[in-house]
């Protein structure tokens, strides 16, 4: 089996929900634009780095795209961050840790800045191993040390 082949058979599930929600995002956003085109309008549709762009897309082929009104929302993926750090570190309190994370929302594209949170957090290697394995799937693994 080609590797194309092997991974459009393994991620088509992922691709269909894609599909779906770029469908659902553009009929959204064609309703935006023509009943309240001046709305603001926050996109948490997975995955937000793709759909992000067709809602802006639709706003502009309608003439009312206003990139200050369009935001694409991933505090999921900095909330899921702080809380396996503060775990990892023995607290049951995420408020206490804020973990930037850069990339996509799943796989091997999330990747939370650990060492850029506030306040500094400085894990050990078992404590990373652990906290990585929770935000990635083990065969995703793509956390870089900054």
């Amino acid at each position: 089996m080609s590797e194309a082949k092997s991974w459009s058979s393994a991620n088509s599930g992922v691709i269909d929900l894609f599909k779906t929600n770029a469908n659902v995002i553009r009929d959204l956003l064609e309703g935006v634009a023509n009943f309240c085109p001046k709305a603001y309008v926050c996109i948490i549709t997975n995955p937000v780095n793709s759909t992000l762009p067709i809602a802006c897309k639709v706003l502009e082929q309608h003439g009312v795209f206003d990139p200050r009104k369009v935001f694409g929302v991933t505090t999921l993926d900095v909330v899921r961050a702080s809380t396996f750090a503060a775990h990892a570190l023995g607290t049951d309190d995420p408020k206490k840790y804020d973990v930037p994370v850069v990339g996509g929302h799943s796989g091997a594209t999330i990747l939370p800045l650990f060492s850029q949170s506030s306040p500094a957090i400085d894990f050990s290697q078992e404590q990373l191993d652990a906290v990585t394995n929770r935000e990635q799937p083990p065969s995703h693994i793509s956390l870089m040390r900054f």
